[in-house]
This record gives C-alpha cells, structure tokens and sequence, in this order.
C-alpha cells in the first residue's frame, strides 16, 4: 500500500485501487454517486463515512479528476467484463442444472409440483 497524500493520508491506494483509508470504500464507489449527482451529506451517510473522509474522498476526486475519471471508466469496464464472463458462465451451468434428472428423493416433491400446476391451469 502507498499513500497518495502528504498530509494526513485520508486517500490510499490499495490492490482495490483508490480507498479511503480505514475502509474498503473505494473512490470508484464515491463516484457511482457523484456521477448520479446525489448530494454529499447523502453519500456519507448511504456509505458510512465521516464527515472528513467524504470530504477528502471529494477534494481528492476534485483535484485529481481527470486521473480519478480514467482509473473509474477502467474499473466500470472491468466490472462490465466481469458480469459477462458470470451471466455467460452462469447460463451454461443453469442449462447443465436443468438437463439433470431429479433425484429419487425429490420425485415426490416434482410430482407434486406438477399437480399443483396442472390444477392451476385448469383453473385459470
């Protein structure tokens, strides 16, 4: 880990990327709402911080924004990649699942299943 200020290091970086230090809360979560434009006193309390950590989160985004702005496109990609790869991923193992006959102690609970079903239809 390596400080980014010279003051009092309120912003770190970390293997997450920008944090404010004493939490897991990255800058890039700041930035969800800064960008959505929710209002300060909001974003401290929805994210649990201090009056001087969402201070320095927003002076530190401020003074640094073309850096910040870069680093956060980057992590949103990341992050977009990253819901693909699993819903991909996911999708295969769903069909997996699906194809899988039933267990033999489940049986009973599938044919009850399709009863409750069939009687809905009906009634439908």
């Amino acid at each position: 880990m390596t400080s980014i200020s010279h003051q009092q290091t309120a912003i770190i970086h970390t293997e997450r990327g920008l944090t404010i230090s004493g939490t897991r809360i990255t800058l890039y979560d700041v930035m969800d709402y800064v960008t959505a434009q929710y209002p300060s006193k909001f974003i401290r309390s929805l994210l649990d911080l201090t009056e001087e950590q969402i201070n320095a989160a927003l002076s530190y985004i401020e003074a640094n924004r073309v850096e910040v702005e870069a680093e956060y496109q980057v992590v949103l990609k990341q992050a977009e990649e990253n819901r693909q790869y699993w819903e991909e991923r996911n999708r295969e193992r769903f069909t997996q699942i699906a194809a899988m006959p039933p267990k033999p102690e489940q049986e009973a609970l599938w044919a009850k299943l399709r009863e409750q079903k069939a009687k809905h239809d009906l009634e439908a």
